[in-house]
């Protein structure tokens, strides 16, 4: 089996495992999901949820988040870790899209790579999840089971690993597949404890890499 053919099946499988996998990031609009995907970096999605909230009943639009002292954003959303430098990255992010952009979140994935704090995981994640663009998303589930599943061959760079990952699946699945590589990650094929091979909707083409 290549790696295209590989790619192909294990996207069918977990189509029919996880049909209705979608960001677990809660957001209504482009704006705060940029807001909350910074805010997830090294904290999980479930609390930046809740910080969320917050945050957004004091500041409830790009204009006034812009506005905001940095010191009071930090306040908020301390409980998510690096609240400094979250904050500033924040707070630089509402502005240069109130200034550059009339409020709106940039559709273009160069464009959105030059907004602070935001790198090619979180712009492939605005692309496919609020423009409905092709998009993959490296997060740490996608780099981990894409190595144990053997779709790549240990690489642990996620641009490394998009790159690859392009090559073998096809556009318009990349933003569900990455999705669902998440809840994969985090009901069966686990990084913590000895992955639940037993369960595994891969389990018979699953390279088993580091299992």
């Amino acid at each position: 089996m290549t790696k295209k053919q590989l790619a192909k099946e294990v996207i069918e499988r977990l189509k029919k495992e996880y049909p209705d996998a979608g960001c677990t990031l809660d957001y209504d609009q482009a704006w705060k999901l940029l807001v909350s995907v910074r805010l997830a970096a090294q904290c999980t999605d479930a609390r930046v949820n809740v910080v969320v909230e917050d945050l957004y009943k004091k500041f409830p639009d790009v204009n006034a988040l812009a506005d905001a002292d940095v010191s009071e954003i930090e306040e908020i959303v301390r409980p998510c870790g690096l609240g400094k430098s979250k904050a500033r990255d924040i707070s630089a992010c509402m502005k240069m899209i109130r200034d550059e952009y009339d409020g709106k979140v940039p559709d273009d994935f160069d464009a959105l790579l030059k907004l602070p704090g935001v790198g090619r995981k979180s712009a492939n994640l605005i692309m496919g999840d609020v423009f409905g663009k092709p998009a993959i998303v490296t997060d740490t589930h996608c780099i981990r089971l894409s190595n144990r599943i053997g779709l790549v061959d240990d690489l642990k760079d996620p641009k490394k690993v998009e790159m690859a990952l392009w090559k073998i699946v096809p556009p318009e699945e990349g933003s569900d597949f990455c999705h669902r590589l998440v809840y994969h990650g985090r009901d069966v094929c686990t990084a913590r404890t000895k992955p639940y091979c037993e369960k595994c909707c891969l389990e018979d083409i699953c390279k088993k890499k580091g299992v």
